[in-house]
């Protein structure tokens, strides 16, 4: 299968090793990578500010940019909500039925890392190992909206020398939320210690999740507190060793 990365403009940013990560996993598993160098932001960003005029032509490029691709792999359950949950709705108020019928032609062409994995893929078992004992962060954006389920736990639970650490309270949210932890900065803190609390509580090694942002402000509370936790995006555990081909 030929698969498109959307990197994301935040992993390519401050997260590449994500990325490699991606690649390394999906071409192991016999798969071809391409990276469409034209790509930039999904507009998320813009949009969650209350920009929705500057996502729009963000929302143009990307359908322009992956017209045609087979299948779109994008490590961030955050911008794939984005895409499913408002690009729909931004075509319909642009008052442009082709733009519309290029974003429903678009949807079921793209996958969080962990639904291609296990969805479209069938696939559990990359053949990774990774000897610690992690613990994961579900993110709201992939709880809430994408609905991804177990997936990252069954992901998780095949990968050798791991070991898996309920998370308590693990639907709560970290208190990032893009915008939300600027402009509710006291809630936000507030919110990311009762998460930190229930991560150190589990003494893991490891907390990852589907998304480097929530990771990015978890990883910040660690530091502070000097708890010698790291945060690790999925795909660059499932990326411990070459995946093995399953038929």
């Amino acid at each position: 299968m030929r698969i498109s990365l959307f990197i994301t403009c935040y992993n390519d940013t401050l997260f590449p090793e994500t990325g490699k990560a991606v690649v390394k996993v999906l071409e192991g598993l016999g798969h071809t990578v391409e990276f469409r160098s034209a790509q930039a932001c999904c507009g998320q960003m813009h949009y969650n500010a209350g920009y929705q005029t500057h996502a729009l032509p963000l929302m143009e490029h990307f359908v322009l940019v992956f017209a045609g691709a087979e299948t779109i792999c994008i490590p961030s359950s955050s911008c794939v909500a984005m895409i499913r949950d408002h690009y729909p709705k931004m075509a319909s108020r642009a008052g442009n039925p082709e733009l519309g019928r290029q974003v429903a032609d678009l949807l079921p062409r793209v996958f969080e890392f962990s639904e291609l994995l296990v969805d479209k893929l069938g696939i559990t078992d990359v053949g990774a190992f990774y000897p610690h004992a992690v613990t994961l962060h579900p993110s709201c954006h992939s709880l809430r909206s994408l609905c991804v389920g177990d997936k990252p736990v069954r992901l998780l639970q095949k990968v050798r020398g791991l070991r898996l650490v309920e998370l308590p309270d693990s639907e709560q949210c970290c208190g990032f939320g893009g915008m939300f932890a600027i402009k509710n900065a006291d809630v936000s803190a507030a919110m990311l210690s009762e998460k930190l609390e229930c991560i150190l509580n589990t003494q893991a090694e490891v907390v990852t999740a589907l998304d480097n942002s929530c990771l990015m402000h978890i990883e910040g509370g660690l530091s502070r507190r000097r708890a010698g936790i790291k945060c690790v995006h999925i795909a660059e555990i499932l990326a411990g060793t070459e995946p093995v081909s399953q038929a």
